[in-house]
């Protein structure tokens, strides 16, 4: 099958090429290490100077490859990379992604050392030649000392204050951006839809009728407060994150707040389907109460008063509504 590919196959690279496709790789890891630190520089400092010290590694392993392959083939580097060899493990680009979380780069920077060593080890098992073999075993022992470096910068840099609060930050951002708009989304859709489809039930009796309103209720609602959320903010000044992130969370919580109580009208009998709804309902806002305790520090039975009172009386507002 290798006509379906332009790329070149690894077990067809001489040992210069597998010398110049190492070289290449330890530079774009350098790169990325060092666009990790400049994205957390403002926020995770400590975290900042260990991928600094990553990428100061990532360049002295390339210089010793660049002194081997003058010592084996001379100066002239082939040109070859990462994109030009057919199955060679490739670096998805996250870190183009704006706002990207602390930990999600620390396992991406993890995964990346992971990657490479695996795949040396794994050319070396499958080469018949001697010199590849250990040259290729070399290269994988290097990125297992990455790792063992990246462990050591990390004692280094990050001592159990800087890792603490750094974590604090971390956790305050993940209420900011996801948490927090997403249990207002949550409370929204729970509650607001709450008087509409049980006006309708009771005012039709008709279990197919109401469930199709609860799905428009919900479903506009979720759209109202995605787009309301992403437009109220965008997130520079308050430090809440990515607008499309919190519309996101926003949006999709309160389709599925109102969901949940419309979903039961789907059963035929009336008082069936009705009596499930209740019990969602009380389901839903529980889980609000206990949500705003374990995220937002809420005194639970505060909590639990506020939400569950509230959301009676919008429920009991639609019930009467809906018989008179």
């Amino acid at each position: 099958m290798r006509f379906l590919t332009q790329r070149k196959h690894f077990k067809d690279l001489s040992e210069q090429e597998v010398l110049a496709l190492a070289i290449s790789s330890e530079e774009d890891d350098a790169r990325i290490y060092r666009s990790y630190a400049e994205t957390l520089r403002g926020e995770y400092p400590d975290t900042a100077r260990v991928f600094e010290g990553m990428a100061a590694e990532e360049d002295g392993h390339r210089a010793a490859l660049i002194d081997l392959h003058r010592a084996r083939f001379g100066d002239v580097i082939p040109l070859i990379r990462r994109e030009h060899v057919a199955g060679y493990y490739a670096r998805r680009p996250v870190w183009l992604v704006q706002n990207l979380g602390i930990e999600r780069i620390r396992d991406e920077a993890e995964a990346m050392e992971r990657e490479a060593e695996h795949f040396y080890h794994t050319a070396a098992q499958r080469s018949t030649d001697a010199a590849t073999r250990k040259l290729l075993g070399d290269l994988a022992s290097a990125e297992a000392g990455h790792q063992d470096r990246a462990g050591d910068l990390v004692k280094e840099h990050l001592d159990e204050d800087s890792r603490e609060a750094e974590d604090r930050t971390a956790k305050r951002q993940f209420l900011l951006t996801w948490v927090q708009p997403g249990l207002a989304g949550l409370m929204d859709g729970s509650v607001s839809t709450l008087a509409p489809i049980f006006a309708t039930a009771f005012a039709t009796q008709d279990t197919w009728t109401t469930f199709l309103v609860g799905l428009a209720a919900s479903v506009g609602a979720g759209i109202s407060m995605g787009f309301t959320e992403a437009a109220s903010d965008d997130g520079e000044l308050s430090g809440r994150g990515s607008p499309l992130k919190r519309g996101l969370a926003s949006g999709v919580m309160t389709t599925l707040g109102g969901l949940g109580h419309a979903l039961p009208y789907l059963i035929p009998h009336f008082w069936t389907a009705t009596i499930i709804a209740m019990i969602v309902v009380f389901v839903e806002l529980w889980a609000i109460a206990w949500i705003q305790n374990r995220y937002m520090q809420t005194p639970f039975f505060r909590a639990a008063f506020q939400v569950v009172l509230g959301g009676a009386l919008v429920l009991a507002a639609g019930v009467m509504i809906g018989s008179g």
